[in-house]
């Protein structure tokens, strides 16, 4: 059979890796075989199946996270070319070579590209970013929310908190404890919902305690590479809004 050009095509990663928290970070090349239409995830998929550096030395695979591979997950979300994004969703020939890899920095790395997102976990806890319904008994179908409504909910829904505006803000970092764009969206998405709305000051004043969207620099950075295209400026001035509302009438009523 004849060798075509493609056959012997080659992608070049660098992948920065850590072997735990504690270690301090390291470079690694690899050069994997080329297949046309491949994404990262195929890339480093490639790898552990030959772990092998590009100088052919045996290394211990690269670790890294995945799960829907159909971007709903959010597990496999990295720097790729100094950009978040998911490795899944992010096609080889739509990529400069070489290929730069690192995990998200706002998070704790736990080994290589493997962080622990835990801190979005606890944004969502803090804003209450849920529907208080227990279950126990049948509260009908509660009231309508006009068409318009419906499609803003949507919109806000799509967030599957893969980190990526939180990776971006250059105002969710170690010295700083804001909640992230993502946390003040989901709490809009809540409060506007019919039943959601009975936690609406709580969540209100979640957002205006430490960490709150007073943290919020407008750099305007998350929405640009939120892949839902999610209008996370959009929510923040909404909650905005609420939050100045609340903190007047407050005002008022002493």
């Amino acid at each position: 059979m004849e060798t075509t050009a493609q056959d012997t095509r080659t992608v070049h990663l660098i992948i920065e890796r850590q072997k735990d928290a504690e270690s301090p970070a390291y470079t690694e090349e690899f050069e994997v075989p080329y297949r046309p239409g491949m994404n990262v995830i195929a890339c480093l998929m490639e790898i552990q199946r030959n772990p092998v550096n590009k100088k052919g030395e045996p290394i211990a695979p690269v670790t890294w996270e995945m799960n829907c591979l159909e971007e709903i997950c959010g597990a496999c979300t990295m720097v790729i070319n100094g950009k978040p994004r998911q490795a899944c969703s992010t096609l080889v020939d739509k990529l400069e070579q070489p290929i730069r890899l690192r995990p998200m920095r706002t998070f704790p790395v736990v080994r290589d590209l493997v962080v622990d997102r835990s801190r979005m976990f606890d944004a969502l806890k803090k804003v209450k970013a849920w529907v208080p319904i227990d279950g126990t008994y049948d509260l009908g179908p509660g009231p309508r929310m006009s068409a318009s409504d419906q499609q803003i909910a949507y919109e806000l829904s799509r967030c599957f908190t893969c980190g990526a505006c939180v990776e971006a803000c250059p105002n969710v970092n170690d010295k700083n404890s804001f909640i992230g764009p993502f946390a003040i969206s989901q709490a809009r998405l809540f409060n506007m919902h019919p039943t959601g709305a009975m936690n609406k000051e709580d969540r209100l004043e979640a957002l205006m305690g430490e960490g709150g969207i007073h943290e919020c620099g407008n750099a305007q950075n998350c929405v640009q590479v939120c892949p839902k295209g999610i209008p996370l400026t959009t929510s923040i001035a909404a909650m905005n809004r609420q939050v100045t509302y609340r903190a007047i009438g407050a005002w008022l009523r002493k």
